[in-house]
């Protein structure tokens, strides 16, 4: 009975294992429809992920730019990425070096911390070591406007209107992409407020090589009178999202709302003082950075676009990570000699007492017989 049990408990555990493999591969290669800032359409029968995305939005009171870099991964040898914008857009290759730039001034400093009790890591707890083709010529169906067409480096850009998503559908599926139910119904609300859209076919250097890597970045201006950060489509994800996401403008900004995530957080706020690259130039009209993170643990509960707002005031802001030490005395940690001198006092005082008493002489017997 005991034997028959065990079999069965091994063979329970097995089926969940293998269950929760199931559950970890099929997320992993699903196809990933949706992105921070738009949504990335496969071929058919194909699958292509956004592994990292860096986006920056900067704003000058009339005119908005967003600089968008992708890192993307999957067995698709091409691939659309399609983004709403609110006004005609114009579009060109972006400069990698501007992330480049955005991380390093917004990196997180450190500073040193001491402390005298051993903390996890310090003797004696340690505890382990850390250890291709353009799009087709063709004229588009009816519903859907081609305003501009354009190569950039591996990119073909197509600039669209569209008064109906279904027509935006007939012109993908044109050039050989399937747009899934779920995208042409969140895409609906963008038509509702005639926003316009940005088509991009990807394709890797190499003919039928699948699309792997950081692609180069896409810069993308249009006029605004209220920054706006294309957030709606991310709903579509099936695993918990991430935001991280850089604001250039005159002050320091703020998201309007959460939009269905958690708090968004500033994890950098100051004036840009570099005066060389991509990042001056840009931060030009807009000095004030801010960089803003946001987790996403339900993308179904995103509700629309982050718009962006001045903060109350353009107090500066920056992650301090403090590295902690051991304090030591001589390479030896205080602690230790502060316990080990302590008990050598003790000792002592202990061994001290002990002579006295023993040198102390006994007192007199008297008695009466």
């Amino acid at each position: 009975m005991g034997r028959f049990l065990r079999k069965w408990v091994h063979a329970r555990v097995l089926t969940v294992v293998l269950a929760l493999l199931g559950i970890q591969l099929g997320s992993l290669i699903a196809p990933a429809y949706a992105c921070g800032c738009g949504a990335m359409i496969p071929g058919a029968r194909q699958q292509v992920g956004v592994d990292r995305e860096e986006s920056v939005v900067r704003w000058d009171g009339r005119q908005e730019q967003i600089v968008m870099s992708l890192t993307v991964g999957g067995d698709a040898d091409k691939a659309a990425w399609i983004m709403p914008v609110p006004h005609r857009a114009s579009v060109k290759l972006g400069d990698p070096e501007l992330f480049t730039q955005l991380r390093t001034a917004t990196a997180p400093v450190h500073r040193d911390r001491y402390h005298f009790w051993p903390q996890d890591g310090d003797w004696p707890l340690v505890t382990g070591d850390d250890s291709g083709a353009s799009f087709p010529g063709a004229g588009a169906p009816q519903g859907v406007g081609v305003v501009g067409r354009q190569k950039l480096g591996p990119f073909d850009v197509a600039r669209l209107t569209a008064t109906d998503p279904a027509a935006l559908n007939d012109w993908l599926g044109s050039h050989g992409f399937v747009m899934p139910p779920r995208l042409q119904d969140a895409l609906q609300p963008y038509v509702d407020q005639h926003w316009e859209y940005v088509a991009v076919r990807l394709a890797p250097d190499r003919a039928g090589a699948p699309l792997a890597g950081t692609l180069d970045p896409l810069h993308l201006t249009f006029a605004s009178g209220r920054p706006v950060y294309p957030m709606r489509l991310s709903r579509l994800a099936r695993t918990p999202q991430s935001l991280g996401l850089y604001v250039l403008a005159a002050h320091r900004m703020r998201t309007s709302s959460a939009i269905g995530g958690e708090r968004p957080r500033v994890t950098y706020a100051g004036r840009v003082d570099t005066n060389w690259g991509p990042l001056s130039a840009l931060a030009k009209g807009a000095p004030y950075l801010t960089a803003i993170g946001q987790e996403f643990p339900r993308p179904s509960s995103i509700s629309g676009d982050h718009e962006l707002r001045r903060a109350s005031s353009d107090t500066p802001f920056e992650q301090v990570v403090y590295d902690d030490h051991l304090r030591t005395v001589a390479g030896i940690p205080a602690w230790l000699l502060t316990v080990v001198g302590t008990l050598a006092v003790l000792v002592t005082a202990v061994a001290v007492f002990a002579l006295r008493r023993s040198r102390r002489p006994e007192p007199a017997h008297t008695g009466v017989r």
